[in-house]
């Protein structure tokens, strides 16, 4: 998983062509941290999505500007434009592979 930050953010994820995944998370978030292994193993499993995490606590600003309300959340970009996202409420390693699964 690529480890994102305000410095490289817009070059991959903003700027990429194809499917970018977005975990965004932060240290005191439990169900993050826990949900973490799960995201990892399904970078494995599709190849032709790229796999990102950000620690919103050291980006507030760009998770702010990216709508982020709340934790965990993954949000899906297709060429730059985020079409989807699980938030903490359906955050689930089935819910996450279901979302991938439908822009595949």
């Amino acid at each position: 998983m690529i480890i994102l930050d305000k410095e490289n953010f817009e070059n991959e994820v903003q700027e990429a062509s194809g499917l970018v995944l977005v975990d965004y998370w932060n240290e005191s978030c439990e169900p993050c941290k826990a949900l973490m292994p799960e995201v990892e193993a399904l970078s494995e499993s599709y190849a032709d999505v790229k796999f990102c995490k950000l620690n919103t606590s050291k980006a507030r600003r760009l998770a702010i500007k990216q709508r982020i309300m709340g934790l965990p959340n993954i949000s899906l970009y297709k060429d730059g434009e985020k079409i989807d996202e699980v938030t903490k409420e359906n955050a689930s390693k089935e819910s996450i592979e279901a979302m991938i699964k439908k822009y595949r």
